[in-house]
C-alpha cells in the first residue's frame, strides 16, 4: 500500500522548495520534470499526487505563487517593472503585464499607483493541523516546555473577519466557507496583499501565514467559551494604529488599545510529529496558570483581543489580555 504520509511530506518539500527558489531568483530549477526525476516517479504521477494533495496543479500553483511575490515587490519597493518581470521568470514586461492583469484585474503600473486589495496565492500547507482533517499523528513527544511571560503591546488595529458561533479553527473555516467570498483561500489571499502588517515575515518558510493570525474577541453576542466568556472567533492581521489603507469588503477594522498581555509560548516544533503534544502542553499551562500570584486577571472588557500565533519554525503561542489587580 502506498504511504500517504510520504506523499504529504514530498508535496510539502516541493512547496517549500518553490518559495526558496523564487526568493533566490532561481525559477529555472523549479520544474516538475527535475523534481520527479529526483523522486524516482514519472512526471505524470508526481503531478497527479501534487494535485490530489494541494488541490491545484503544480503548474498553476507555481505560476500564481510567482505572481504573488512579484506583486509584493511591486508594492513595497521601487524596482523597475522590467526587472521584476525578469526576476520572476516572465519573458518580458508585456508578458508580465498580461499575466498580472489576468490574475488581478489591474495592470502592474496601475497597481503600483493604487495598491488595492487582491487575492494572492498564499503558500499551501498540507501539514497545517488546523486546516486539514487528516493530521499526521504524533511520532514522539515535544521536549520543549512552555514559557509564560508578561508583555506590553502598543495600540494597533486588527483587520479581520469574525464568526460568533464557530468552535475551533476547523469549524471556523467550515462556517466561513458557506459565505460567498469568505472561504479560507480568498480571505488569506486578500490579507496577504495588505501592506504594513505588523507580524509579516514576507511569506517565507519562517512565517507561511505572512502576518496572519487567529484571534478571539470579547463580544457579548459571541459563543460562550469553555471558561464561561462570550467570545467571537476571528482571523486577520495586526496593522499600525495609524493605518488608513483599504478595507476589503466584508472585513472589519477595529482599534485595539495598548495594554498588558500574558504570553504562553512554546518554541519551534516539528509540525508533522509534535503538533498534538505541543497543543496539550500549552492548554495545560493556560488551564493551570495562577493569575492571582502575578497580580493580574484576564481582562474581559468588550473588544479586547486574545491572539494566537502558530509558526512551527519559531513558536506556538497564545497571548491573553490582562489587567492589573487593584490593591484593597
Amino acid at each position: 500500500m502506498e504511504d500517504i504520509k510520504y506523499w504529504y511530506k514530498y508535496v510539502q518539500d516541493i512547496i517549500s522548495l518553490i518559495d526558496t527558489c523564487i526568493l533566490q531568483g532561481d525559477t529555472e530549477s523549479i520544474t516538475l520534470k527535475l523534481l520527479s526525476e529526483k523522486l524516482g516517479y514519472s512526471e505524470y504521477y508526481s503531478s497527479r499526487k501534487f494535485s490530489e494533495i494541494s488541490g491545484m496543479s503544480f503548474r498553476n500553483y507555481l505560476y500564481y505563487r510567482k505572481l504573488s511575490f512579484a506583486l509584493k515587490e511591486l508594492r513595497d519597493n521601487h524596482s523597475k517593472i522590467i526587472d521584476i518581470a525578469l526576476k520572476y521568470g516572465f519573458s518580458s514586461p508585456e508578458a508580465f503585464s498580461r499575466a498580472f492583469k489576468k490574475a488581478y484585474g489591474i495592470r502592474p503600473s496601475e497597481y503600483r499607483k493604487n495598491p488595492i486589495p487582491v487575492v494572492l496565492q498564499t503558500i499551501i500547507k498540507p501539514f497545517d493541523c488546523y486546516i486539514t482533517e487528516g493530521e499526521i499523528q504524533n511520532l514522539h513527544e515535544s521536549k520543549s516546555e512552555v514559557k509564560t511571560y508578561l508583555v506590553h503591546i502598543p495600540a494597533h488595529k486588527f483587520l479581520h473577519i469574525r464568526n460568533y458561533t464557530s468552535v475551533g479553527y476547523w469549524d471556523f473555516w467550515q462556517k466561513q466557507s458557506q459565505i460567498p467570498g469568505q472561504d479560507c483561500e480568498t480571505i488569506c489571499g486578500l490579507l496577504d496583499s495588505i501592506q504594513g502588517k505588523l507580524d509579516d515575515n514576507f511569506g517565507t518558510e519562517n512565517n507561511a501565514s505572512s502576518g496572519q493570525l487567529m484571534a478571539w474577541i470579547n463580544a457579548p453576542e459571541g459563543r460562550i467559551c469553555n471558561w464561561g466568556i462570550p467570545l467571537a472567533e476571528a482571523y486577520g492581521i495586526r496593522l499600525p494604529f495609524d493605518y488608513n489603507g483599504p478595507i476589503p469588503q466584508n472585513m472589519q477594522l477595529m482599534d485595539v488599545l495598548e495594554g498588558e498581555y500574558i504570553v504562553f509560548e512554546h518554541g519551534p516544533f516539528d509540525i508533522e510529529k509534535e503538533s498534538q503534544s505541543v497543543e496539550k502542553k500549552i492548554e495545560f499551562a493556560m488551564k493551570n496558570f495562577n493569575y492571582d500570584e502575578v497580580g493580574y486577571s484576564l481582562d474581559m472588557k468588550a473588544e479586547r483581543v486574545f491572539y494566537f500565533f502558530h509558526d512551527p519554525n519559531r513558536f506556538w503561542k497564545y497571548i491573553r489580555p490582562v489587567c492589573k489587580n487593584h490593591k484593597e
